[in-house]
């Protein structure tokens, strides 16, 4: 088989732990799942009465322009559906760009650690990447300028950034765009935006009329809860989302998905609750980890990665076992950082409880 070279050895997308694979393997009853940065308050009360009445022909394909889900977007971000650009997933509109843009002979640029599909994607295109450490958990966003020339084709900015859940300012961000080449795209990830209280936040939406070279993406899986559903969109400039449409797959955002997108869109107040008890759950871990002395992001996001002061591998499997389902910093760029999805209180309150245990088992070196 005629393999691209690129791909040989490429380790594919590692998602965390399942319920069921730590139910079998530890023998637990009850597993509460802070590893994958899902809503643990689920979705909104309106998708889930509209799922319990919906009836669907599920015979015939979706809407392939998802109209309806579109026009409900493009009255929610007040742009014209032709800005706007939808995936099976925020993931499926990373691809897509990736696929648009990059290729042997130039180069994608981005921070060090981020989200890995970035890299992932570029990989597989062959186009060569060019990667810049964090400084304290944030994008260094001169350092990026330099690390741009003449055959730089795509910048990812992810923004609160995964793994850290560190934010960029409106300022950081304008004066970042004002010196990037216009010929460059850069790509706003705001996966996490909804969880954003800063008040210094940038506006993508005003962003991208400044600035004609800028898309943002975001998504109905997390802050929304409907990560099963598979629904991202992207927007800006009217000719940067007519130049990817054509490479995005047919039907690629699926009947159930648009439906569910547009009745969670309409309720904003969950949202808001969701983004206030998020908030609340962020309050405890900061309060523990500065109680035990232990290192911290402050996050803009619903996950918080925190230094535990030993093997991540080591903590992860202790609350595994505990019945905490959390992920390492080892696979993060953090050997000795865990990240944690904020969880409920009550999940929250379970965790640190066992998370204090594996503390103790390191201070005292007695396996609790």
């Amino acid at each position: 088989m005629k393999w691209k070279e690129k791909i040989i050895g490429l380790q594919s997308y590692q998602p965390g732990r399942t319920i069921n694979e730590v139910k079998q393997a530890y023998g637990l009853e009850n597993i509460t799942k802070l590893a994958s940065n899902e809503n643990p308050y689920g979705y909104s009360p309106t998708v889930r009465k509209a799922l319990q009445e919906g009836t669907t022909q599920f015979e015939l394909y979706p809407d392939g322009a998802a109209s309806s889900l579109k026009k409900a977007l493009s009255d929610y971000l007040q742009l014209p559906t032709e800005q706007i650009i939808l995936g099976n997933g925020s993931d499926d509109l990373l691809s897509i760009i990736s696929r648009s843009l990059l290729q042997p002979g130039n180069n994608t640029v981005m921070a060090n650690p981020s989200f890995s599909q970035y890299k992932h994607n570029a990989t597989v295109e062959g186009a060569e990447i060019r990667e810049v450490p964090l400084v304290d958990g944030k994008h260094d966003l001169p350092a990026m300028l330099e690390a741009i020339d003449e055959d730089t084709a795509v910048v990812w900015v992810c923004s609160p950034n995964n793994p850290t859940g560190v934010y960029i300012t409106s300022e950081e961000l304008t004066a970042f765009l004002d010196d990037v080449p216009r010929d460059v795209l850069v790509v706003l990830d705001e996966a996490y935006r909804e969880y954003v209280t800063a008040e210094d936040y940038p506006d993508s939406l005003e962003l991208i009329k400044r600035y004609p070279n800028l898309i943002a993406v975001r998504t109905f899986s997390k802050i929304y809860g409907l990560a099963s559903f598979r629904v991202g969109y992207g927007y800006g400039n009217l000719d940067i989302i007519s130049q990817l449409e054509p490479v995005r797959q047919p039907f690629n955002v699926n009947t159930l998905g648009q439906a569910v997108g547009e009745i969670a869109l309409g309720d904003q107040d969950f949202i808001k609750d969701c983004r206030e008890k998020n908030r609340k759950g962020l309050e405890q871990f900061y309060s523990f980890c500065e109680r035990e002395g232990l290192h911290y992001f402050p996050s803009q996001a619903n996950f918080i990665l925190m230094d535990v002061k030993a093997d991540a591998n080591k903590a992860f499997e202790y609350l595994m076992s505990k019945g905490y389902i959390i992920r390492s910093g080892q696979a993060l760029g953090f050997p000795t950082y865990i990240r944690v999805t904020v969880g409920s209180a009550e999940e929250n309150e379970g965790f640190l409880e066992q998370l204090q245990g594996f503390l103790e088992t390191q201070r005292t070196g007695k396996l609790a």
